[in-house]
């Protein structure tokens, strides 16, 4: 599906899937678009799973959502039917804490624009915060009654995740913190939207709550989830025997999952049930444009759950 110099995407078939399966030990698996979508599993991807163990494959579920902490996710994983321990999940929340706790050093609280699952994962780093929940809608009527919202002396950084709460007043709170230049603006991910099985409908993503914040602060935040490298570092740091040219990512959206894979020398698989299409990734083939090469992944197929299907044919 390329033309000559393009980027090539070549289809996983049973006359190929034997290859790319002696060329990874390691198989780096986006979630929501992949295995499911809402609540709904993709068919065939707990098996798929499965054949994976089976065939010596480590799966390692990396994911931008920072709605779950580590355990709330392995309660989704078990609810919708799929084996997996805690170790192998890493969310964004998750990764938000460790990169206050080991790479900032972090002292003080931490503003928090994100619900339970970001709580939870900075309780269990001990990293004080507030922020989660509701907040009051911003009283008055002009600038001078919205300028009077209090401020917490002890919070010295902001973070920016997935909360369906956003209100006027927490951009307020939080581009007022981060006029301070030394306070660390961090965002978990950008994603635009939210895989949604519903056609014409759209849900806002976390990119978008960042941006508000970002326009408002006049500041650019640090982005700890995919395409950062900070999410495979974190793998690599629990799975040192993990290697990059043995490692293939899986993913729905090319900007965040194949884009990642890039970013980190890692093979790439994309499938089609979520964010991004074949129309996507052959109008990127077709540009000019290296990063939007870039964006071409190495394979791609329909389903993440036909997979064990091309392996148990062979």
């Amino acid at each position: 599906m390329a033309a000559n110099g393009a980027a090539k995407c070549k289809q996983l078939t049973s006359a190929n899937i034997e290859q790319f399966l002696d060329s990874i030990d390691s198989v780096l698996i986006d979630c929501d678009g992949v295995l499911w979508n809402a609540n709904n599993p993709i068919e065939g991807a707990i098996e798929t799973i499965q054949t994976l163990r089976e065939r010596g494959k480590q799966p390692i579920f990396v994911t931008n959502n920072s709605t779950k902490s580590r355990r709330q996710y392995v309660e989704k994983f078990q609810r919708l039917g799929f084996s997996v321990s805690e170790e192998e999940i890493f969310g964004t929340a998750y990764v938000a804490a460790l990169y206050f706790k080991h790479k900032l050093k972090f002292e003080g609280k931490v503003y928090l624009i994100g619900g339970s699952g970001l709580a939870e994962e900075f309780a269990l780093q001990e990293i004080p915060f507030i922020g989660p929940g509701c907040d009051h809608v911003v009283e008055g009527e002009d600038v001078h009654d919205w300028s009077n919202i209090e401020l917490d002396s002890e919070v010295r950084g902001v973070l920016v995740g997935f909360d369906p709460l956003i209100t006027f007043r927490k951009v307020c709170r939080a581009a007022s913190y981060l006029s301070n230049p030394s306070f660390p603006y961090i965002a978990t991910n950008l994603d635009g939207r939210l895989p949604m099985p519903n056609k014409g409908r759209v849900i806002p993503g976390t990119g978008c709550l960042v941006e508000a914040v970002t326009k408002a602060a006049a500041r650019q935040p640090t982005v700890v989830g995919k395409p950062n490298k900070l999410m495979f570092e974190c793998v690599k740091e629990k799975f040192p025997t993990v290697d990059p040219e043995r490692t293939v990512m899986v993913g729905d959206r090319l900007d965040t999952d194949i884009l990642l894979g890039k970013n980190c020398n890692l093979k790439t698989l994309m499938v089609l049930t979520g964010i991004s299409s074949l129309e996507d990734v052959e109008r990127n083939q077709q540009s000019s444009s290296e990063s939007m090469q870039t964006l071409v992944p190495d394979f791609y197929i329909p389903s993440f759950g036909q997979l064990h299907k091309l392996i148990n044919k062979q």
